[in-house]
């Protein structure tokens, strides 16, 4: 199932922009003046090279990393200048080591992104209890509602940390590889419900995706950086060429149509060079 929202919802002003930013560790520079943009109701994926720094645009868009120049900005405002509890209303993150609350079980760990709402989480608040059990059956974790977050694989685990964002009732997701640990038919389901959560909600997603093939089918477009730098942006048939993709990655890459979606198909080419 592809993405595909309204086209026309994404001409309004940005929803979140990063502006300008500079961020580097230890000397080496990581985003070296990165300026995105996501309107409302837009599908977006950051895509590029292992190094590229593609995974730090998320904690700088959501405020956990203050960028040396430049800024993040939700709404019209500072990311800064929300409260926690306010930003978590309009904003959740689902990161690859989203930290899980020791002894709790998995239903317990999903109504925790009803804080963002909720004074207390005791169970028996209507629509709190509504919005848990959905995000719960969405996910086909109905059956694990109950199970330890301890006692599940690491599979298992990352799975838990969607349902959590969506209880929070946001109007923004940022997803940071959120398939990387998950089979096949994981990766689909997931990927399916952020995007029908899309449509049917105006949901604003941005997610960094290592799956080129993937991020081709989900999202409505496209942001490759390569060494701290935004190299290619537009629709993935814009961005997923051959030569703008074996000049960021460095490899041999071809790009045909998917044969049951019609959208761009991603292959390298393996095995030594022909001599």
């Amino acid at each position: 199932g592809a993405g595909g929202g309204d086209p026309m919802r994404q001409s309004n002003a940005p929803r979140i922009e990063l502006m300008g930013a500079h961020v580097g560790y230890d000397g080496v520079v990581v985003l070296d003046g990165v300026d995105i943009g996501v309107g409302d109701g837009e599908f977006v994926g950051i895509i590029g090279p292992n190094g590229c720094g593609k995974s730090t645009t998320l904690p700088a868009m959501s405020g956990i990393l203050r960028p040396s120049k430049g800024r993040s900005v939700v709404d019209g405002r500072d990311v800064h200048t929300y409260s926690a509890k306010e930003l978590a209303r309009k904003m959740a993150v689902v990161s690859q080591e989203t930290a899980t609350p020791f002894g709790f079980t998995v239903e317990e760990t999903v109504r925790i992104g009803r804080l963002a709402h909720e004074r207390s989480l005791r169970p028996g608040r209507g629509e709190a209890d509504d919005i848990v059990r959905r995000a719960l059956e969405e996910t086909d974790l109905t059956a694990l509602a109950h199970r330890p977050i301890t006692r599940l694989s690491g599979g298992e685990r990352q799975r838990v940390a969607l349902p959590r964002a969506l209880a929070q009732s946001p109007s923004i997701l940022l997803l940071d590889e959120v398939t990387a640990h998950l089979d096949l038919r994981y990766q689909t389901r997931l990927l399916d419900l952020i995007a029908r959560r899309n449509v049917e909600t105006g949901l604003t997603v941005v997610a960094v995706m290592h799956d080129l093939n993937l991020a081709a089918q989900y999202c409505h477009r496209l942001i490759l950086l390569s060494e701290g730098r935004v190299r290619a942006e537009g629709t993935p048939e814009d961005v997923l060429t051959d030569d703008i993709l074996s000049e960021a990655y460095s490899a041999p890459v071809m790009v045909t149509r998917h044969p049951l979606v019609d959208v761009p198909h991603v292959f390298v080419r393996a095995g030594p060079a022909p001599a």
